[in-house]
């Protein structure tokens, strides 16, 4: 007798089991990998409210809650990402949909790795029309969209205003910024005399892709073709050799910081070691908050700019941005239906993303009041407009930086004469470009 009710209870436990699995057949598993790191260990105290990570987390977070039909499974990738990514293609089972810079887009999309994303966009209403024309630039090739642009980054002149002052470089409380290359070695030369610091600050040790950028943006403003053809490279040239010439001659004359990687250029901005770091957008909250600190060397003012135009005639930028792909693979309808649903969140939402410091891929954000209103934004505004990325159909544009770099810093810090270190970058790349399969 006391077995039946033991089968009773057996019966019971699973019809529970069978109910409250029920609802958990109608919820779709999709996976998503990002990078910009991993933050909920830090807690909520340590936490910036502006930074990639805890802003990345808080939508993704924020999606789930209103979303409960979808699952979302996030995959934190290290920076910036592509071994994870190729080990998963290889294994194939790679995410539903992943971060990846707009320079990187090429590389799958050519391989057939990763799916236009067109229709997609269009049957959840998002227009390719709305994004910037920077953003847009970044993610079509071969006139289809192969990626929701999420924002645009480019390298800027982060400047300590209290040293300008200082050397007398500012004129109703904004910075004086050189207009020729010229210029610059005077206003160099007078901020260095003033202040006994350097006037550019660089991460230069194992930092070559900051070399390659000031190369790209300096020729773009001479409206040079660089680029001939998707698969050759032209850097033998006068334009390229005078941008070398400069930098070259700023270290030459202790103009620069020196021997620096990234950790240390960083930290010695914010302590006052020289009155322009060279690095990306994304540093603009960390500098605005070392401005309202009492104290720093920063409180005496910040203010950050698009690089000034030095050669040439042409307002340009090299710019470079982060955008959602969605990877090659099976999908249900469900599944895909998710996919998109999150990809719609994700442009709604690209405000909260811009509070990075990053440009919006978004037109509308860019015109909006909130935005205008962020710390610095309309200074960088312009770059929606004259931000350029490199010709659509280049392949291995994170190699090719690397290369430009090192052969950049030969030169700049005297290891080769500047013609030989651009015949070798050019022949360097050309051969890389080459071997593509």
């Amino acid at each position: 007798m006391r077995a039946l009710p033991r089968l009773a209870l057996i019966a019971a436990a699973a019809l529970s089991l069978f109910g409250c699995s029920r609802p958990h057949d109608d919820v779709t598993r999709i996976t998503v990998q990002r990078i910009f790191g991993e933050c909920r260990s830090a807690g909520a105290g340590a936490r910036n409210p502006d930074g990639e990570c805890e802003i990345i987390t808080g939508l993704l977070d924020q999606f789930q809650r209103e979303n409960p039909d979808i699952r979302l499974k996030v995959n934190i990738a290290a920076w910036p990402g592509y071994d994870q990514l190729s080990a998963q293609f290889a294994a194939g089972d790679p995410p539903d949909l992943v971060t990846m810079h707009m320079s990187a887009i090429s590389d799958y999309q050519s391989r057939g790795l990763i799916e236009p994303m067109g229709p997609g966009l269009e049957s959840v209403g998002v227009d390719p029309a709305a994004f910037t024309r920077a953003a847009r630039e970044g993610v079509t090739k071969n006139g289809q969209v192969w990626g929701l642009p999420f924002d645009n980054w480019a390298p800027l002149w982060h400047i300590n205003l209290g040293q300008f002052r200082q050397a007398g470089l500012v004129r109703d409380g904004q910075p004086v910024l050189p207009t020729s290359a010229d210029e610059l070695l005077a206003q160099a030369r007078q901020f260095k005399a003033a202040t006994g610091n350097p006037y550019l600050v660089q991460a230069m040790a194992n930092e070559t892709a900051s070399y390659t950028r000031n190369l790209y943006t300096y020729l773009m403003t001479q409206d040079a073709v660089f680029f001939t053809d998707p698969k050759h490279i032209k850097l033998t040239t006068p334009e390229a050799h005078r941008i070398v010439a400069l930098f070259k001659q700023m270290y030459d004359e202790g103009l620069t910081t020196k021997d620096q990687d990234y950790p240390a250029a960083t930290s010695g901005f914010m302590n006052g070691d020289g009155g322009v770091y060279l690095v990306g957008t994304w540093m603009i909250g960390t500098f605005e908050a070392e401005s309202h600190t009492p104290g720093r060397p920063l409180a005496d003012g910040y203010a950050v700019v698009p690089y000034p135009r030095l050669f040439g005639t042409k307002d340009a930028a090299f710019v470079d941005g982060h955008a959602w792909v969605v990877p090659h693979r099976d999908r249900t309808p469900a599944q895909r239906a998710a996919v998109y649903r999150l990809v719609k969140f994700l442009a709604d939402h690209d405000y909260d993303w811009s509070r990075t410091g990053h440009l919006p891929s978004m037109q509308a954000v860019i015109d909006s009041p909130r935005f205008k209103a962020l710390p610095h934004r309309q200074a960088i505004a312009p770059l929606a407009t004259i931000g350029q990325t490199l010709p659509p159909q280049v392949q291995r544009q994170f190699a090719i930086q690397d290369i430009i770099g090192d052969e950049m810093a030969s030169a700049i810090t005297g290891r080769k004469p500047i013609d030989t270190a651009l015949a070798d970058a050019e022949h360097r790349v050309n051969d890389l470009l080459f071997h593509l399969l």
